[in-house]
């Protein structure tokens, strides 16, 4: 045990959070600082150029994009379409946590495509179990880690034995994961806190996860879009001129569109099908406990096939399944789609992005997600 890291722990001073977001504050408490009124914005293909120039993509955020009327049409016709499978997935996710971790757990979902399957996991419990879990959401960036100020105010909040649960929305090739077990066993390292390193998602097409609602790669609808389906928040920032020692990472709250936000209709779209879909969610649960799933990183084995098909020297340019490749479409420089087949009916918000963006899709045999994303090598660095 260790003394030392764990007085560390409960004697570190940070800055308290404050209200953000546009959920109820009973469904979430985030714990990011508020950057809204700081300029961070940069124009996609100016952000691109930095980022592959080695500028982290933390130090800035894309400029959102503002979704047609046909697409914001599609997005709530996936979500009347999808709400009961979706419901079904955080149904089964929930009664994971539930079984293997009880009702003491503190969900902690990963800002911002975790926040709202938090919110739902959070919804679900209550309603199956009548507890209300404590929530909060909280940043973790590739190449930087995990906000281990927001992990601290947990723990001096909860206990130093508090048994947190991290949430995603999904898996890629599961990048975020990596950081994850690595941010636990250097938590645990530094301080001699035991951290637990599993990551619910309600999709986990790159079997990287033995916590989750499906493998199957389908749309989740709050892939479709950015700000507006997670709270109204940016992604997560982390610069040194703008976070000191004592805040937790940044992020803006994005106000002025609160007449066009749908995070709380994606909320109350699924919360009706618990009902039908509990008993069904908790058989799923128990087959899974007594038969665990393997994680054999199928996604990144898929990728890395990708990677050398067109000699693309970072893999970080390939993103893998709807919701990543939904993110290229929406704040990247596309280069090219790929497909499992042109008639998957998860795909439709793709077909329409990439034409909207003017972006190739093709077909790539094999594929174990529905699509994948590349993003624009902007060296050479691909035929």
């Amino acid at each position: 045990m260790n003394i030392i890291g764990m007085e560390q722990v409960m004697n570190r001073r940070i800055a308290p959070p404050v209200q953000l977001g546009s959920y109820p504050p009973s469904d979430v408490t985030f714990l990011l600082k508020d950057l809204s009124d700081v300029s961070l914005e940069r124009a996609t293909e100016e952000r691109e150029e930095a980022i592959q120039s080695g500028v982290h993509y933390s130090e800035m955020l894309p400029v959102e994009y503002q979704p047609t009327d046909a697409y914001i049409g599609l997005f709530h016709e996936t979500l009347r379409e999808s709400s009961r499978k979706v419901a079904l997935a955080v149904a089964v996710v929930s009664e994971l946590i539930v079984e293997q971790r009880g009702l003491n757990t503190v969900l902690v979902s990963l800002a911002r495509a975790g926040t709202p399957i938090g919110v739902l996991i959070k919804r679900y419990i209550a309603y199956r179990y009548g507890v209300e879990l404590p929530h909060y959401s909280i940043s973790i960036i590739r190449g930087k880690g995990i906000d281990e100020n927001a992990v601290i105010y947990m723990l001096q909040k909860h206990g130093l034995d508090a048994d947190l649960q991290f949430i995603d929305g999904w898996t890629g090739k599961g990048a975020i994961r990596q950081v994850l077990i690595a941010a636990c066993e250097s938590f645990y390292n530094k301080y001699g806190i035991k951290l637990s390193d599993d990551l619910a998602v309600l999709a986990d097409p790159g079997y990287c996860s033995a916590t989750y609602g499906t493998r199957e790669d389908y749309l989740i609808p709050s892939a479709c879009l950015n700000s507006t389906v997670s709270g109204l928040m940016s992604r997560t920032v982390q610069r040194d001129d703008l976070i000191g020692p004592n805040d937790f990472h940044g992020a803006k709250f994005y106000k002025e569109w609160l007449e066009t936000d749908v995070s709380n209709t994606f909320i109350e779209a699924i919360c009706p099908h618990f009902d039908s879909v509990a008993q069904e969610a908790s058989n799923i649960a128990v087959d899974m406990i007594e038969s665990p799933p393997e994680i054999t990183w199928q996604g990144l084995k898929d990728i890395r096939s990708i990677q050398e098909s067109f000699h693309i020297a970072d893999i970080n340019l390939i993103k893998p399944g709807v919701g990543e490749t939904t993110r290229v479409l929406l704040r990247r420089v596309p280069w090219k789609i790929l497909v499992n087949s042109m008639d998957n009916p998860n795909l439709q918000h793709i077909m329409l992005l990439a034409k909207d963006r003017g972006v190739p899709v093709e077909v790539y045999p094999g594929l174990t997600y529905s699509c994948c994303g590349i993003i624009k090598p902007l060296k050479g660095e691909s035929e």
